[in-house]
């Protein structure tokens, strides 16, 4: 891979990071040392980088280069996920943050593997904007406390629950029936179902012991962003 490509994706990682409200360019600067305008100027292609600056900047972000290779050919590689030969598909199970934030799942962020049906998987209709299409599109999450009491009896503390990355529109999967969505509230995740009102997203939980949650719509940010994804599958034991 050439050392363009290389920058591309970093570039990618960061404006990523950037629109989850993981991190802000001024944040960036002050982690690097860098003009402001320098990390603007990069970020939107104005300029490249030095190889001393880019290892500034992965360093600040605790980045190595092995995260910027396509997926592709990590995979052909050496496969931190080989392609199932049966009829399951591998879905990692991460942290919400990790599925907020990272369009390709990184070795280091995967918690446990998941066997799920190719067949299941394939059943399931995509609704997605544009920029998701490259993404990873399963995850799998673990359920907390707080999302599992507040969306109960729908879910539980422990739960697990598949989640489609490739289905953040507020279009209902199913008619009469409101889609639960993991969102990413501030850069982290939560689950509740989700409507719009005006310049803010109201997060309603299943449980009306639990308070109704606004967040609002950052400037240049819309609905689509702030959803990870559908819920579309949930394993409680009992």
């Amino acid at each position: 891979m050439k050392l363009s490509a290389l920058q591309e994706n970093l570039r990618r990682v960061l404006r990523a990071r950037i629109e989850s409200g993981g991190l802000t360019g001024i944040r960036l600067a002050e982690q690097t040392g860098f003009q402001q305008a320098h990390i603007s100027n990069f970020l939107n292609r104005k300029r490249s980088l030095s190889l001393n600056s880019m290892d500034k900047l992965l360093k600040a972000q605790k980045l190595s280069v092995l995260d910027l290779l396509d997926p592709e050919e990590i995979n052909q590689r050496a496969s931190i996920a080989p392609p199932s030969a049966d009829d399951f598909e591998n879905v990692f199970l991460v942290a919400g943050t990790t599925a907020a934030r990272e369009p390709r799942i990184m070795n280091m962020n995967i918690r446990e593997s998941l066997k799920f049906k190719k067949s299941f998987l394939r059943k399931l209709r995509p609704e997605a904007d544009g920029k998701r299409h490259n993404w990873q599109r399963f995850v799998a999450l673990l359920v907390d406390g707080r999302d599992g009491m507040s969306m109960y009896p729908r879910l539980l503390p422990g739960a697990v629950v598949l989640v489609d990355r490739h289905y953040n529109s507020l279009k209902p999967y199913r008619r009469n029936e409101f889609n639960m969505y993991a969102i990413n509230q501030r850069g982290l995740c939560t689950i509740k179902y989700v409507e719009v009102a005006g310049e803010s997203l109201v997060l309603r939980p299943e449980n009306h012991a639990y308070p109704v949650e606004i967040l609002p719509l950052e400037k240049g940010r819309t609905v689509t962003d702030y959803l990870i994804g559908r819920i579309c599958h949930v394993s409680i034991e009992t």
